[in-house]
């Protein structure tokens, strides 16, 4: 049986306060086979939790002891909400919604018991600006490259295997775009900024 005590507690603040993330988490499981994750956790101000989501589970916070700040946020990163926990007020915990992003700021040194369903490292968790880059590589569109290389390579090497040919007319953005399987706007960019 685990007991969650004064000692306990006092363990893991020291544990805390000389780790250099300012935290120390302590799992309450009793078997590896357990699918969800049920810890305690023991922050110290300055400790800098990165906004997260779990998209699978509501996520239970309830605070033992200390003063703490469970901050929401939307897709884009703006604050949505602040919800103040302090037990000697009367404001215990929250339970954090399934996929809203969030985190804490840690007003004086707290433990707080947290519980959310799916294993640690298979419950879906993401980081906020891990999502956020990979949105944005995503967005990106992927720059033209073969073998020969990128754009300019390509089109370069097309007109002068045509001029090899024999061939005196000039070649037109379409044939390009059609060879190379690009945009035609792409090509017309490249042949503007060429004959400038």
């Amino acid at each position: 049986m685990i007991q969650i005590d004064h000692k306990l507690i006092s363990e893991l603040f020291d544990q805390a306060q000389v780790n250099p993330r300012l935290r120390q988490n302590y799992d309450l499981r009793t078997s590896s086979d357990d699918g969800s994750q049920r810890m305690l956790n023991v922050l110290m101000p300055g400790t800098v939790v990165p906004i997260h989501r779990h998209p699978n589970s509501n996520e239970n916070v309830i605070l033992l002891c200390g003063k703490l700040i469970e901050v929401l946020y939307d897709e884009h990163g703006n604050e949505t909400e602040r919800v103040h926990l302090d037990p000697t007020i009367g404001n215990f915990g929250c339970v954090v919604p399934a996929g809203a992003w969030h985190t804490v700021e840690v007003l004086e040194p707290s433990a707080i018991y947290e519980a959310k369903d799916g294993k640690y490292g298979e419950d879906g968790s993401e980081i906020f600006e891990e999502f956020q880059s990979k949105n944005i590589q995503d967005s990106c569109p992927t720059p033209f490259s073969n073998s020969l290389g990128g754009l300019k390579k390509n089109i370069e090497y097309l007109i002068g295997m045509e001029r090899q040919t024999g061939s005196i007319d000039p070649i037109s953005p379409q044939y390009i775009s059609q060879t190379l399987n690009v945009s035609l706007e792409d090509v017309e960019r490249f042949l503007q900024d060429l004959n400038t």
